[in-house]
């Protein structure tokens, strides 16, 4: 499929309006703030720094409080059914804001809104959102906003699209060591449970070199650990001539001190040589997220995931025995429409056999507009949720055992900052990405630093700095 790639001209064109649009705050009596709040998976995270960047060059300033904003911007998520309702009810909780400072901007965007039933739900019931945009239309911006300003009408931009790629972009990052870089967009996967084919496009990749020179830029600027983002990674290469495990050999060439993850790792597309690349790697994380989803192979086929457990098994078999240190982690959903018991007896068979560092767990959200929507399903949510506290259960004893074996070992550890539960500690995470709590002060923010590992808890690891 050819990938249309957003022009020189038409961002330079953007970048006008980025001038139009500070030249009306410009006469304001104050800066201009906005509020921007991301709902959902990295991917959201990296298209609002974008837009952050886009508003940051119109003379945007930032704040924490809604209440203090003159735009405020929703990025949202349409992954689950909590997601879009928690958007709802702080889009809701707007009015009053809008109704005591009328001149207000209100924005919506996103994949939620990229669906049509809920982008004319926002247009219906709340009226006075003034920008309603998809994922298509990111790199017009600026465009939209200038002609709320000088036309004071409500825009909604929900084209219908296979996706664009947008180079360029001016990138606002809250992080001066820890960056995530897009490096494609899209699915072609459709799971039968998934929204995102349908509100993200068709797969499509940036350019390797526009990839590596990002990447090149931001270690030599000091940045100590990259992201690598898209909806299945594995699947990188769609227009170019370059696939993810070359991309990752080239990245790691790349002089400085620094590591490199990615997400997220569809199981039909990982291979051996993708395993064999990170074993040999020096940047590279010792950590796989492989999402299984199911433990049957016939809940595999009504999730059109295009592996069965097998063919997976394999895999995990495959990383233990080239990276020894490799912490795996999945994603699983319980209570898929159709399942029985004995499809969930399978999957808790499997998370025992494969012994996973932790799991992120779900249970099953229905999507408008997917294939599992019009399934039968039959197990009650009580059931459902009975079968998912026993997963948890099983994952919970699982994963107070999984890092013992790190004990009495020193990891190089990136520290991120002050401990979330015990601000006396820092806290980093090693290159297996396993969170580690240490003694130190603050000078040690943004560096690597050598842990020996005391002590093993469930979730996390705890020891001392060695020189």
């Amino acid at each position: 499929m050819a990938v249309t790639r957003i022009d020189s001209e038409e961002l330079e064109e953007q970048r006008l309006f980025m001038q139009r649009v500070r030249a009306v705050t410009h006469v304001w009596d104050h800066r201009p703030l906005a509020y921007t709040h991301s709902y959902g998976c990295q991917q959201n995270v990296s298209d609002s720094e974008k837009l952050d960047g886009m508003l940051e060059q119109m003379g945007f300033g930032f704040t924490d409080s809604p209440e203090k904003a003159d735009l405020v911007l929703y990025n949202t998520c349409a992954v689950r059914e909590n997601a879009e309702n928690r958007v709802f009810g702080n889009v809701g909780a707007l009015k009053a804001l809008k109704r005591r400072n009328p001149d207000m901007v209100i924005a919506v965007c996103g994949c939620m809104v990229q669906q049509e039933h809920i982008a004319e739900r926002m247009k219906q019931r709340f009226p006075y959102v003034d920008l309603i945009f998809g994922t298509h239309v990111t790199h017009k911006f600026p465009e939209m906003l200038y002609s709320i300003y000088e036309k004071r009408k409500r825009v909604m931009c929900i084209p219908e699209s296979d996706g664009v790629v947008a180079e360029g972009l001016p990138v606002r990052r809250t992080s001066g060591f820890k960056a995530s870089v897009p490096i494609m967009y899209g699915c072609n996967n459709f799971c039968t449970y998934c929204i995102v084919p349908k509100v993200r496009g068709r797969e499509r990749s940036r350019e390797p070199e526009a990839v590596i020179n990002e990447v090149r830029s931001l270690t030599e600027s000091g940045c100590k650990e990259i992201l690598l983002l898209g909806q299945n990674v594995n699947s990188y290469g769609s227009g170019t001539d370059v696939s993810f495990p070359e991309l990752l050999r080239r990245l790691d060439a790349l002089d400085g001190e620094f590591v490199i993850s990615f997400m997220t790792s569809h199981p039909k597309d990982c291979s051996h040589e993708l395993i064999d690349v990170i074993a040999d790697s020096r940047h590279i994380s010792h950590h796989l997220h492989l999402p299984v989803q199911s433990g049957s192979d016939r809940i595999l086929k009504l999730m059109n995931r295009h592996y069965d457990t097998e063919r997976y098994l394999g895999l995990v078999d495959y990383a233990r025995e080239r990276i020894g240190d490799i912490q795996l982690t999945t994603d699983i959903i319980v209570g898929f429409p159709g399942e029985t018991r004995e499809d969930f007896d399978k999957t808790l068979d499997l998370m025992r056999r494969v012994k996973y560092d932790s799991a992120f767990t779900f249970i099953y959200s229905r999507r408008e507009g997917t294939k599992a929507a019009e399934m039968d399903d039959p197990v009650s949510n009580e059931e459902k949720g009975s079968w998912f506290r026993e997963l948890l259960d099983v994952q919970g004893a699982i994963g107070e055992k999984a890092y013992e074996k790190y004990v009495g070992q020193t990891l190089r550890v990136l520290c991120e900052g002050r401990g979330r539960t015990d601000e006396a500690l820092l806290t980093g995470k090693s290159r297996q990405n396993i969170i580690v709590d240490f003694p130190g002060n603050d000078e040690l923010i943004g560096q690597f630093v050598n842990v020996r590992i005391a002590k093993a808890l469930p979730w996390a690891l705890k020891g001392e700095t060695v020189s």
